[in-house]
């Protein structure tokens, strides 16, 4: 299938499903005070972005997001390396691992309040939380997977030491892998930013909160948007950036 089919078809997948939304609310199916149709939205955003609300929701979980998700994304992936690279670092970290690992980040909430109240480092640390095991075990397989045989190659080229077999061979290796991870990590960390800020952190998850609280739909529906919309232009220029990078394996 070529890029511009799936691109139609995709298109097309999104249209039929707002056709779809729009239809449910305008035969009385579902009630619009539960589920508002689209064609509501244009006039909440624009009356959000008069009053200043949208664009301030905005930036906010935009700063603890971008914040939490360079943090986390970073850490992971050096633990991750680390682990895959020294053997002793692996066993010794294991069960760390494995006891930290099922808690969900929104567990974390109650010590993130406490330790950095209810600011944007409690949701950056969050977000942080979330991407870095994403990003850990990404990173983590893809550098196990490197092949053995490059690494001897490297060696007979002089390319023994650490510094020169990280940086030439292991990691270029494991780039592919490790861009998995990072692009997972994207769409996980706007999940918690909603999470996060339900408990009081402004951004959009408050936001959100502060209109189902006034049963304002409408204006849960138009972060609810915004967030998708925030996730597909992220998603877009990681792969934009990503294509670039891995050009090499074309």
């Amino acid at each position: 299938m070529s890029k511009r089919t799936a691109a139609l078809l995709s298109a097309a997948g999104v249209i039929v499903f707002l056709l779809a939304w729009e239809g449910l609310g305008r035969s009385g199916i579902v009630p619009q005070r539960l589920l508002p149709s689209p064609s509501a939205v244009p006039a909440t955003f624009i009356a959000e972005i008069k009053n200043g609300q949208w664009q301030a929701m905005v930036l906010a979980s935009l700063s603890h997001y971008l914040s939490g998700l360079a943090l986390g994304s970073f850490l992971g992936i050096a633990v991750g390396t680390a682990a895959a690279l020294w053997p002793r670092f692996n066993a010794f970290q294991a069960g760390i691992v494995r006891m930290l690992r099922p808690i969900p980040a929104i567990a974390w909430i109650p010590f993130a309040i406490i330790w950095f109240g209810v600011s944007e480092a409690s949701a950056a640390f969050l977000i942080a939380l979330t991407v870095f095991w994403i990003n850990y075990f990404a990173a983590y397989a893809a550098v196990a997977s490197v092949d053995k045989d490059l690494i001897e190659l490297g060696h007979a080229f002089g390319q023994g030491a650490l510094i020169p077999r990280l940086f030439k061979i292991i990691l270029p290796g494991a780039l592919p892998g490790i861009f998995a991870g990072l692009r997972a990590g994207l769409g996980q960390g706007w999940m918690t930013v909603v999470a996060a800020e339900l408990f009081g952190i402004p951004g959009v998850g408050m936001r959100m909160m502060e209109a189902s609280g006034l049963l304002a739909t409408h204006i849960v529906v138009l972060y609810m948007i915004t967030i998708a919309v925030l996730y597909g232009i992220s998603d877009f220029l990681f792969v934009r950036v990503q294509s670039r990078v891995l050009a090499w394996q074309r």
